[in-house]
């Protein structure tokens, strides 16, 4: 069944709830607890069963500039993973309200692009906005999941 723009839009809504879940488990709990909460994020929301998810995180650099694995995407999400030395945990920064403006969408049976802004503001009021791209592909049982992930820092000329 061919994906829907409502899905599309369903499914970043999921992801900003998602990195919200994340930040309030580490304030409230700890790393142990966001880590579990981070690990239930990229087992509902990313297509690892597909293969490599196609995932460049806004702050990642060098030779772990891509994560292909769920393991460097849950270290990109929280940190503290000998493996990644310079992740600082993303989704542990004090996310509190995530919203998304969309440029452009493709649709093509189940597979789907979505390209557009996404502006994260953190408890203190920071708001940092961020050019990002989603693949999606739907699984056996209906359900989107992640298969490309690119987020960069607006271009400053």
């Amino acid at each position: 069944m061919a994906i829907t723009e409502t899905e599309l839009a369903n499914a970043r809504k999921a992801w900003g709830d998602a990195l919200i879940a994340i930040a309030k488990a580490y304030e409230t709990d700890g790393i142990a607890k966001a880590r579990k909460v981070a690990e239930g994020v990229l087992d509902a929301a990313y297509g690892y069963d597909f293969g490599p998810v196609l995932f460049k995180p806004t702050l990642a650099s060098g030779e772990h500039t891509f994560r292909t694995t769920r393991k460097g995407a849950l270290s990109y999400f929280v940190g503290h993973d000998a493996d990644y030395p310079l992740d600082g945990g993303f989704g542990i920064k004090g996310w509190r309200q995530v919203e998304s403006e969309t440029a452009a969408v493709f649709i093509n049976g189940d597979i789907a692009m979505w390209m557009g802004w996404v502006a994260m503001t953190s408890k203190d009021g920071l708001i940092t906005k961020v050019d990002k791209s989603f693949g999606y592909r739907k699984d056996q049982e209906g359900t989107l999941r992640i298969i490309l992930h690119h987020s960069s820092l607006p271009y400053q000329p």
